[in-house]
């Protein structure tokens, strides 16, 4: 396959799985029609996913041989699993509560920007005009759509809920800037599976300690949902944004899957028939923007980190 034809497919994969991420926050909506709370949700989706994750993880070790990382990484690796996939999911499960699916995939946005302040305190990396320029229009963008957010919304405590989702966006900025390092050792692959695989154990012990027996005495279509999450909003989309950014780039696959928010807000306007202000479409422009610069880089420079990060997962 040539260059080109890489790319594309690349970069049709990254969006397909932006589409995916997207319908979450609809999906977990929909589920709160039910009598659930958002740890049982979330226990019933890691569990849903284990299999999957442990039987690709299985396979992934057959073809690649077996791995070979010290107990310090193997508890960095589980660390950073937990950190990623149950703390950063709970919080945002616990966000949904209080306010819409579109103001929550909004303000959730904010975790590249997250990901950037943290790499300038903890491993001194310049902030460039650019990204400068960036930050504020993303932060401008979310205040602009949380506040025609306030007056639009059904939901009371939308504060609370801006407060959990925006937590969630930092814890996961946290992983991200915590796992560049074991991901190299690993891939991107095997790496999402034995990091799922470390989020489930918290995760289960949670629900049960919450819950016990209860787990298993919800409606059917609760079940239905969490087995939807598990597969079409966790498993999948996961490794096609891994197979996208190996191959087109961390940065372009930034980019693209930028448009997440957009599906959201069309999602959440003919699903759950959420009112859309114009301050929160303004705001979406403005945070897709600011993402977009975080993100962008000269073609030269692109290119070379482009093909970096495929040398490193290859």
């Amino acid at each position: 396959m040539d260059d080109r034809k890489r790319y594309w497919v690349g970069a049709g994969l990254v969006l397909l799985s932006a589409f995916c991420f997207a319908c979450k926050g609809i999906l977990i909506k929909l589920a709160f029609r039910y009598p659930v709370d958002p740890i049982a949700l979330l226990t019933l989706r890691m569990a849903f996913s284990l299999p999957f994750y442990l039987a690709i993880g299985q396979y992934l070790k057959r073809i690649e041989g077996p791995v070979s990382l010290s107990r310090r990484e193997w508890v960095a690796l589980a660390a950073v699993g937990i950190t990623g996939y149950y703390f950063a999911s709970l919080f945002n499960f616990i966000g949904l509560v209080y306010i819409s699916a579109s103001l929550e995939r909004i303000l959730l946005f904010i975790y590249p920007t997250f990901v950037l302040l943290l790499n300038a305190v903890g491993f001194s990396r310049r902030v460039t005009r650019q990204q400068v320029i960036a930050l504020l229009l993303t932060y401008s963008g979310i205040l602009l759509a949380f506040v025609g957010n306030i007056g639009a919304s059904a939901h009371t405590n939308v504060m609370l809920g801006a407060f959990w989702v925006i937590l969630s966006g930092l814890v996961y900025a946290l992983y991200l800037v915590g796992s560049e390092s074991v991901m190299r050792r690993l891939g991107s692959q095997r790496f999402t599976c034995y990091a799922m695989v470390a989020a489930t154990v918290p995760t289960v012990l949670h629900g049960v300690v919450a819950h016990g027996e209860g787990l298993f005495h919800y409606p059917m279509p609760v079940y239905g949902l969490g087995l939807i999450m598990a597969i079409f909003v966790t498993v999948v989309p996961t490794f096609m944004m891994a197979e996208g950014i190996r191959r087109v780039g961390a940065g372009n696959t930034s980019i693209i899957a930028s448009i997440g928010p957009i599906f959201t807000i069309g999602l959440s306007t003919a699903i759950l028939h959420e009112v859309i202000t114009w301050q929160q479409v303004a705001g979406t422009g403005l945070v897709l923007l600011g993402v977009f610069l975080t993100s962008w880089k000269t073609p030269k420079k692109l290119l070379i980190s482009s093909n970096k990060y495929r040398n490193t997962i290859n």
